[in-house]
């Protein structure tokens, strides 16, 4: 690392993140933020958006700099797309570089794969560029898929979120070419859990937390609780988060879902909300039912750190964040009957998932807890800003930065 004038100071980061919103990546994003300036790192932000990311950032001490710039989202990958993000890599790109020059950071850390041309901006800038992955898009067209990592090509080095977003990203040549670790998520618990009812009198409470958006399944949430209903069960169900924008029709046809399947006394949308600790404490099961491939599942951990029971779609990084945890119940995913079944399957067995889960904060506060997250991290970016060593052709390189 280049020395800092202050001796106290360990180096100057630019971390470049797509929007100012506070979900999964985002929250990564921020808990590294403010692990990165308790060691001492000058810690400047640049979001493409403004939002409550921007606020929280503030007070942890990171310099934060809105800017507009390229993102990419699945609605680009085709001509008309492609066409427009062109138009805004030549608008913009000018300015990104223009930042790293001002800011003259050590390093730039990318966060997403969905914001590269901030890679590119590092290096024609002659600065180390990390790529830090959380997406783990299997279900992508190859072509897809080759155009959105395709950057990682142009970085230092790179950080996964998950071993499932590192094998996903599905290059073997970054083994040889890249020095890159695997650092799981650390997920932030509450300052104290509210311990569970002791017994399950009344309506079995689920609440789901996350985007609204038909990836996620929060319809399948719906379905699932009414599938119960006629079952002789009722739930009150808790429905905590909002849409992406361009995506206000999905929250209107799930308000409509409510309507048809009659679950508007079982029902209540939240909205968006910054912690979601109360959320968690008023319910006795949270779900995470997504229908497609993640990275990982802060949800699954949040859940567990308020020492509850959660029932998980059974594939990709939800399995990998699930496992080995007695009180995570995997269910097939895109299917509303087996998740009505494990839903059941939780109150029924109410007395084991409930110590289950008891049991489970302890462990998922050592293994993902954010102290151990920001020693991983930080051990990572060193790395990856030094002068990377030679190696033979075939050597792999991945040094997961695991305790």
């Amino acid at each position: 690392m280049t020395p800092s004038d202050d001796p106290a100071r360990q180096g100057t980061i630019l971390i470049a993140n797509p929007s100012g919103d506070l979900y999964g990546s985002d929250r990564m994003m921020l808990e590294a933020a403010r692990g990165l300036v308790r060691d001492g790192w000058r810690t400047v932000v640049t979001c493409a958006s403004d939002g409550p990311l921007v606020a929280r950032l503030r007070e942890a001490g990171a310099e934060v700099v809105v800017l507009s710039a390229p993102v990419v989202r699945k609605s680009m990958l085709s001509p008309r797309g492609m066409a427009a993000l062109l138009r805004d890599i030549v608008t913009r790109l000018p300015r990104m570089r223009r930042l790293v020059r001002e800011v003259d950071p050590d390093v730039v850390l990318v966060n997403t794969v969905t914001v590269p041309f901030w890679t590119l901006a590092a290096r024609t800038c002659g600065t180390p560029a990390v790529v830090y992955v959380h997406e783990a898009e299997a279900g992508l067209s190859g072509p897809a898929r080759a155009l959105l990592t395709a950057p990682l090509r142009l970085a230092t080095g790179v950080v996964f979120n998950s071993e499932t977003s590192r094998r996903v990203a599905g290059w073997e040549s970054a083994d040889r070419q890249l020095r890159a670790d695997v650092v799981p998520n650390g997920v932030v618990g509450p300052a104290q859990a509210r311990p569970a009812r002791l017994e399950i009198t009344g309506p079995l409470r689920v609440v789901y937390v996350g985007r609204l958006s038909p990836r996620k399944g929060t319809d399948l949430v719906l379905r699932a609780a009414a599938r119960l209903r006629d079952a002789g069960v009722e739930t009150d169900v808790e429905i905590v988060g909002s849409v992406f924008p361009g995506y206000e029709w999905y929250e209107t046809e799930l308000r409509e879902l409510v309507d048809q399947l009659d679950l508007a006394a079982q029902v209540r949308f939240t909205g968006f909300r910054e912690t979601v600790w109360r959320e968690l404490a008023d319910a006795d099961v949270a779900v995470v039912p997504s229908r497609l491939d993640e990275s990982f599942g802060n949800v699954v951990i949040e859940a567990l750190l308020s020492e509850r029971p959660v029932v998980v779609a059974d594939h990709t990084g939800l399995a990998e964040a699930a496992s080995g945890f007695s009180a995570a119940v995997l269910v097939p995913s895109d299917d509303e009957e087996a998740l009505a079944r494990g839903l059941l399957q939780v109150r029924d067995g109410w007395t084991h998932y409930r110590a289950g889960a008891r049991r489970d904060a302890a462990r998922a506060r050592r293994e993902y807890g954010t102290d151990r997250f920001h020693a991983r991290l930080l051990r990572a970016l060193r790395r990856h800003t030094a002068p990377a060593p030679s190696a033979a052709p075939g050597d792999r390189q991945w040094t997961p930065a695991l305790d």
